[in-house]
């Protein structure tokens, strides 16, 4: 491989900006790994022609001395984002032969910036999972291994394929989307960094929805410095989305002093959990340790309708799921399915809704729809909502008292084995987002730095979460957290 792909964002930036490389020679270096680097699964569609274009226009902008941070950055895009000429199937067999005829803010934003677009990243089926193992592309791969063992991992989910890209050094950053953890535990995952801004800092609109009031952009990469680059030129208000926020969207690099001193970090007892891995729990402390060496004050706090998130999370995403998923009905676009002799139009939406839909988006669908129906939305919709409300209040208490950002476990556990969980009840799977979920519900930034390996030599991760709309602030502490656990581990090339 060559190890122009092996740079970061802003060491290509500042290589860029000298002269030493081009844009074509990042974005040639990166379609090589691509292409052998099948064995992971992650570029689904590949656009080499638009990326070599994009690199050819970014260094003529560079050289007449037009050059964002971003210009000439050769990025992964994660299917649900909609890019104008190329498919864009959120992994689902529904959306087969949709190209859509419009782009992404998010990926607009990126574009004019002079980011170059390698291709179209796996993930699960319209963001539905955990493991990547939902996609109708087949699963991704985690470029790590345990061990000398050969067995496939998980890369998670549902940005599985984002994760394992920027993880393999496929591309230099790549984008995701975050609705119950899906860029923070694949980051976790796979050794790298990833942020979910504040609910409302990147638009929506051009991302295929899973749950309207959850979902959220953000940027996977190889580490926090890389993260704040990409963050900045993906954020700002964007009339098209009415939950978009009309803020100004600070300069994050420049915000990456490494100085936390006096900053007071939230250990919540709540996520203390009985049966809670030895490794996670001892890597948990390693990190307070670490930010408090660093200068900050560690302080036990706590957000007690913590164990109602999972349960409130997984009545309000498929209800909200059921509702957005209504329109794939094999009438305008995507998959339709052939019909015989007499059968009519609800015979062809039931058909095409079965054989469009996997088995995760079907369960998901019937259970969101269940909730909402005449009889049980009291009794699951209308509670979760308002336990939804209760979770939100108890990290305002927090922050109110004088907490900056609060410190947790990412994951669980490392990455599984794909397969592992084939026979588990659905609930098993989804408690991977137990760390994660509650940052969702309550529309806050949260951030997954690599901080260490477990004993099969996996990488695992550390949460941060951040006062709303201070991911700046936010990132700055995960500076300080990344520059003190000291992570430069990457996985040995197998595939």
């Amino acid at each position: 491989m060559s190890e122009l792909a092996k740079l970061t964002v802003a060491e290509a930036r500042d290589a860029l900006r000298a002269g030493d490389v081009t844009s074509v020679d990042l974005t040639e270096a990166c379609l090589g790994a691509i292409e052998t680097a099948g064995a992971l699964n992650a570029f689904v569609h590949k656009t080499p022609e638009i990326a070599l274009e994009q690199a050819r226009a970014a260094d003529a902008r560079i050289a007449a001395g037009d050059a964002p941070a971003l210009c000439g950055i050769p990025m992964g895009i994660k299917d649900l984002f909609c890019t104008k000429g190329v498919p864009s199937q959120a992994a689902s067999r529904i959306l087969e032969g949709f190209t859509p005829e419009y782009e992404s803010t998010v990926t607009s934003q990126l574009f004019e910036a002079g980011a170059v677009m390698l291709g179209k990243l796996n993930m699960d089926e319209f963001a539905m999972g955990s493991s990547n193992e939902t996609s109708c592309y087949g699963n991704a791969v985690n470029p790590w291994r345990r061990g000398n063992d050969t067995a496939a991992l998980t890369p998670g989910g549902s940005s599985g394929g984002s994760a394992a890209a920027v993880a393999a050094d496929l591309c230099l950053a790549a984008t995701g989307t975050d609705t119950g953890g899906s860029i923070r535990q694949p980051a976790a995952f796979a050794g790298i960094t990833g942020i979910k801004p504040t609910y409302g800092r990147c638009s929506r609109w051009g991302i295929v929805a899973f749950a309207s009031s959850l979902d959220q952009a953000g940027p996977m990469t190889k580490d926090v410095r890389d993260a704040a680059i990409v963050l900045q030129a993906m954020c700002g208000h964007d009339p098209k989305d009415s939950t978009s926020a009309d803020l100004p969207v600070p300069d994050f690099e420049a915000l990456l002093t490494g100085d936390i001193r006096g900053k007071v970090i939230g250990i919540p007892r709540e996520y203390r959990m009985d049966g809670m891995n030895d490794e996670i729990a001892a890597l948990w402390d390693t990190g307070a340790r670490m930010l408090a060496e660093a200068g900050a004050k560690i302080t036990d706090i706590s957000l007690p309708h913590t164990k109602y998130a999972l349960p409130a999370y997984y009545v309000i995403a498929p209800a909200e799921a059921s509702s957005n998923l209504a329109r794939y009905d094999g009438v305008r676009y995507g998959h339709r399915a052939a019909l015989s002799r007499g059968e009519g139009i609800n015979d062809m939406y039931e058909k095409t809704r079965a054989e469009g839909f996997g088995a995760e988006v079907q369960r998901r669908v019937m259970v969101g729809t269940y909730v909402l129906s005449a009889g049980f939305y009291d009794a699951y919709y209308n509670r979760a909502r308002k336990v939804r409300t209760l979770i939100k209040r108890d990290f305002e208490e927090a922050f109110a008292a004088g907490v900056d950002a609060i410190l947790t476990p990412a994951t669980p556990s490392a990455a599984f084995g794909l397969g592992e969980m084939q026979e588990a009840d659905p609930v098993q799977m989804y408690l991977n987002d137990v760390f994660t979920v509650t940052v969702n519900l309550a529309g806050l930034p949260g951030v997954s730095v690599p901080a260490g390996l477990d004993r099969q030599g996996l990488p695992l991760g550390l949460q941060l979460i951040g006062r709303p709309w201070e991911e700046g602030d936010l990132l700055n502490t995960a500076y300080a957290l990344e520059r003190a656990a000291g992570f430069s581990q990457k996985p040995a090339q197998w595939w």
